[in-house]
């Protein structure tokens, strides 16, 4: 059975979702001190786990950063439970590491879904893991070993949810990607509710390729009312003269 940490410091959260997963099945360890949560996650080597921002010593979100940086648990997934609902508060918490964010108050069995998604994504190998080369395309090359992306003669890390939302697009090569199918291919979300989520990704990873890009073009496209498209050589984009 996969095991999952509960990290928060209030009591009735912890009891309520302890409660409800393992009577899904899974086996349910919860920490209302994020010191000692840091601990059993070395201790207890969990599948997953569920983290609160506002607690006393260290916020959710140094929290994750910790995560992150630790030896073996780099690709731990996160999930943010948290009051704090704004795109700004999502950004920060992303930013931190974290896989997806869910505000209070929450629905259980909204919980249960995003949870059972993670696992079954982290469970897999991603689908860019399954190419043993490279895949390049246009200006741009993806190396799944490191997690790398280069522009031309420029590269970056990229987190493994960046670097599976790049190959998505990569693979529908030049058309339009909804955001329906990047929560269904990356996340394995079968609704279209949570745009923020792909939104604040979409963010980052073009801020990401716009530090590569030596000629300052654009590679992703926003189609406004549809979803994203990838331009493998980018779109020039015009200077003041």
């Amino acid at each position: 059975m996969k095991k999952i940490l509960v990290i928060d410091d209030d009591l009735a959260i912890l009891e309520l979702v302890k409660i409800n997963l393992e009577l899904t099945g899974y086996i349910c360890k919860t920490a209302n001190d994020p010191v000692v949560g840091f601990q059993m996650i070395k201790q207890e080597m969990p599948d997953l786990v569920i983290l609160d921002v506002m607690m006393p010593e260290i916020d959710g979100y140094s929290l994750a950063l910790k995560i992150r940086q630790t030896e073996g648990f780099k690709n731990l997934p996160i999930i943010m439970l948290t009051a704090l609902g704004e795109l700004n508060d999502k950004l920060k918490g992303f930013n931190s590491g974290v896989d997806d964010y869910l505000t209070k108050p929450f629905e259980i069995e909204e919980l249960k879904a995003r949870v059972l998604a993670l696992l079954n994504r982290a469970g897999a190998a991603p689908e860019s893991l399954r190419y043993k080369e490279v895949l390049s395309l246009g200006d741009i090359t993806l190396i799944p070993e490191s997690y790398t992306v280069k522009i031309l003669d420029k590269e970056t890390k990229l987190t493994p949810i960046e670097f599976d939302i790049l190959n998505c697009l990569m693979q529908h090569n030049n058309s339009m990607v909804s955001s329906k199918t990047l929560l269904k291919e990356v996340w394995g979300y079968n609704d279209n509710e949570d745009v923020d989520t792909i939104r604040v990704h979409i963010r980052h990873l073009r801020s990401k390729l716009d530090k590569i890009s030596t000629e300052k073009n654009k590679y992703i496209e926003t189609i406004y009312g549809g979803g994203y498209r990838l331009v493998p050589t980018g779109i020039k984009m015009k200077t003041a003269e």
